[in-house]
């Protein structure tokens, strides 16, 4: 089966958040897609999927240039289960003509974040590991200097 977004084109304009740090948020573009989908039912998917796609990709990019002039860095990984996607390669890969050296690994070992989780969260049970009903994530978690 062929994914929507390769027989569409972004035609379909939909919104970029714009922080002036280098957080990231969907949720806007996502809710975006979602009320077009329901509002017109017969909106063409395959231009609403590139579209998304091109956004998307669009705001990795400018947020990862931003970091990586921040922090003087001319080496940018992909890796995760976005990195198995063949646009964001292809426009990451745009970014060597701008000196940039781009690694992702083998679509093979491009997995989804929610396979890794599972494993530690099945070896952790395994373990004895329990957590109530009153755990809950840490999206502001500081990891010392970084960005």
């Amino acid at each position: 089966m062929i994914p929507l977004q390769k027989n569409g084109e972004p035609t379909i304009e939909l919104p970029k958040t714009n922080f002036d740090n280098l957080d990231f948020s969907f949720s806007g573009i996502k809710t975006a897609v979602i009320n077009l989908h329901h509002k017109t039912p017969e909106i063409n998917k395959e231009d609403l999927c590139r579209s998304f796609e091109k956004v998307v990709t669009e705001e990795l990019i400018e947020n990862t240039l931003k970091a990586a002039k921040k922090l003087n860095i001319k080496k940018i990984a992909l890796a995760g289960g976005v990195s198995a996607n063949s646009y964001i390669r292809q426009e990451f890969l745009k970014l060597k003509s701008q000196g940039y050296e781009i690694y992702y690994p083998e679509l093979s070992l491009c997995t989804d974040n929610a396979a890794m989780i599972a494993s530690a969260g099945y070896f952790g049970f395994i373990k004895g590991e329990r957590a109530d009903l009153t755990l809950n994530a840490m999206p502001n978690v500081s990891f010392g200097d970084s960005p």
